[in-house]
C-alpha cells in the first residue's frame, strides 16, 4: 500500500509493533507522528526516519488531558491526519487478588481508556479513506489466567472497535482491530512470568503484526488475527467453553515446551 501524501498517529511506537508499523507507513511514502513515553527512544527513531517523514511526541496515552490534544498537535504539525494506530499496551501478569489497585488501574487506563479518548480526538480530523486500527489480542478473545484485567481490556477494545466502526461508517473512516497472540518484543518483560498458556500459540513477529495493521487499512477487514489460526482457536474457546477447558492441560503441555525452547534461543542469542 502506498501511503504518499498520508499522515499516521502510531501509539507504543518506541519499539515493537508500534515502530515497525512506523517504519512502514515511511517506507511506503507516508509520514508519522509517534507516541510512546520515552523521549530518547522516539527521537532515535525520529532520527532513522528523517525528520521530514517522522516527528515525536512523548506522551502517555494514560495521560487524558495530553490525548485530548494529541491529534491537534499532530495535524498542526504535518497537515492532516489519515490514520490512528492505538498500539500502546501495558500488563500487570499475576492473580487479580495480587496486583495493587492502581497496577490493575494502570492496565485499564492504558489499554482501553486511552486509545478510546484518543479516537474520541482524532475523528474531527479525519476525513473520508481514513482509518483507526486498534491493536487488540487473542487474549480478547479467550480468557488466560493471571492475565484478567488484561484480558478484559482487549476483549473490551474489540468490542469498541466494532461499535465506532458502525458509528463512522457514515463518514466513510474505517475501524479496525488487530488481535495478534504471542509477539516476539520486548512486552513480554519476565518470561517466567508469562502464563505457559500464552506460548501454545505460534510467536509472530513485530512485522507480522505491523503488516496486518496496513492490510486492515487497505482491505478495509474490520478484524485480523495474527496468526489466523489462533483466531479461529480462540473464537471456537470462547464459543464453547467447556470445550476450552478440557483442552487447557494439552495448551499448557504444548506452551511450557514452547516456551522452553524460546528461552533457550534467547539464552543463545538467537
Amino acid at each position: 500500500m502506498r501511503w504518499d501524501g498520508k499522515v499516521a498517529l502510531v501509539t507504543g511506537a518506541s519499539s515493537g509493533i508500534g515502530e515497525a508499523v512506523a517504519r512502514a507507513i515511511v517506507e511506503g511514502g507516508g509520514k508519522v507522528a509517534l507516541v510512546a513515553r520515552s523521549r530518547g527512544n522516539l527521537d532515535a527513531l525520529v532520527r532513522a526516519l528523517g525528520e521530514d517523514r517522522a516527528a515525536s511526541f512523548p506522551l502517555d496515552v494514560g495521560d487524558r488531558e495530553a490525548v485530548a490534544a494529541l491529534p491537534s498537535q499532530v495535524v498542526a504539525r504535518f497537515g492532516r491526519l489519515d490514520l490512528v494506530v492505538n498500539n500502546a499496551g501495558v500488563n500487570h501478569r499475576g492473580a487479580v487478588a495480587e496486583r495493587s489497585a492502581a497496577e490493575l488501574a494502570a492496565i485499564v487506563d492504558v489499554n482501553l481508556v486511552g486509545p478510546i479518548l484518543l479516537s474520541r480526538a482524532a475523528i474531527p480530523h479525519l476525513g473520508p479513506g481514513a482509518a483507526i486500527v486498534n491493536v487488540a489480542s487473542i487474549a480478547g478473545k479467550v480468557p488466560v489466567p493471571h492475565e484478567a484485567t488484561y484480558c478484559a481490556t482487549k476483549a473490551g477494545l474489540r468490542a469498541f472497535s466494532r461499535a465506532l466502526g458502525v458509528e463512522l461508517a457514515e463518514r466513510d473512516v474505517h475501524v479496525a482491530v488487530v488481535c495478534p497472540g504471542p509477539v516476539d518484543t520486548g512486552f513480554f518483560g519476565d518470561l517466567t512470568t508469562v502464563p505457559d498458556l500464552v506460548f501454545s500459540q505460534p510467536m509472530s513477529t513485530a512485522e507480522e503484526v505491523a503488516a496486518a495493521v496496513l492490510q486492515a487499512v487497505e482491505t478495509r477487514a474490520p478484524e485480523i488475527d495474527v496468526p489466523a489460526l489462533s483466531g479461529k482457536l480462540a473464537t471456537l474457546g470462547y464459543l464453547s467453553p467447556g470445550v476450552f477447558r478440557r483442552a487447557v492441560p494439552l495448551f499448557e503441555r504444548v506452551g511450557a515446551r514452547n516456551k522452553r525452547r524460546f528461552l533457550e534461543r534467547k539464552r543463545a542469542g538467537r
